[in-house]
């Protein structure tokens, strides 16, 4: 063999051999040991809906919640609608329209304001009314009461935040609706959401 022949051979066997010196004294000198207990354990829970999944968590009627609800507690969670929604009467519409007197109002019909094809869609016309059940669920997950909405809002979570707001909103109206009893919270169940 000529001696570049053997030159080449001869580097790169010192090479893979000095990568293996390398990677093996690496392994030792910074090999960590599993820890005892894992420090974020993911767990995935199935839907309640699905089969064999868990129970449902049974929901609170609004008519309950309402009745305990704070309105000057509303009005401070409708700080977080002040972005997109104004409750003055006469007040402009903003990236959503006015919500002074939207209680029982018929959905997707505030002059001015350009709904989406979603929104109209689910007002069958004006049929439908914002019932505080509907606006309950509305405003727990817009997007899942009203799927194709344009509302960006991921929604309010606590019982608690939108029995405050939704009482608050039934402020905003000169004359307002009167408020669910919670003994007929049964009677008047919300409208379900259209099935894709």
């Amino acid at each position: 063999m000529s001696s570049y022949v053997n030159m080449g051979v001869g580097a790169l066997l010192g090479t893979v051999f000095v990568l293996m010196t390398v990677s093996i004294a690496s392994e030792g000198i910074f090999h960590g040991a599993a820890p005892e207990k894992e420090g974020y354990a993911i767990v995935a829970e199935a839907p309640a809906d699905a089969e064999g999944g868990g129970e449902a968590v049974a929901e609170t009627p609004i008519a309950v919640l309402l009745a305990s609800a704070d309105a000057k507690a509303g009005e401070a969670v409708f700080k977080k609608c002040q972005a997109c929604h104004d409750d003055t009467k006469g007040g402009p519409n903003k990236v959503g329209p006015n919500l002074y007197g939207v209680v029982e109002r018929p959905i997707a019909s505030h002059e001015g304001f350009s709904y989406s094809a979603a929104m109209k869609d689910f007002s069958e016309g004006g049929s439908k009314h914002w019932s505080f059940e509907n606006l309950n669920h509305f405003i727990t997950a817009p997007k899942k009461f009203v799927p194709g909405t344009a509302m960006g809002f991921a929604g309010l979570k606590k019982d608690t935040d939108r029995a405050n707001l939704l009482l608050y909103l039934h402020t905003m109206a000169d004359t307002p609706v009167e408020l669910p009893k919670p003994d007929e919270a049964a009677a008047a169940p919300a409208e379900p959401a259209p099935s894709n």
